[in-house]
């Protein structure tokens, strides 16, 4: 996600927080750190996000073997 605002990173964060997906540590220190990370309920979904990454890369495949190579001058 290249384009997220910093906003909009925080509201996400937060909705996977309260879901228990991810887990928020908060540093008291100056300055403020937090850092994330998965939680154990969370890794249930490595699977589910690797068969989407595995369905991802083939359709990419298939879509070029389709229409060629995006910017090719075919």
């Amino acid at each position: 996600m290249p384009d997220i605002n910093k906003k909009m990173l925080t509201q996400q964060l937060r909705e996977l927080e309260y879901n228990d997906i991810v887990y928020r540590k908060v540093y008291n220190q100056i300055p403020p750190k937090v850092e994330y990370s998965i939680s154990e309920y969370g890794k249930g979904l490595s699977t589910v996000l690797q068969a989407l990454n595995d369905w991802g890369e083939t359709h990419s495949e298939h879509m070029n073997e389709l229409h060629g190579e995006v910017g090719s001058d075919d």
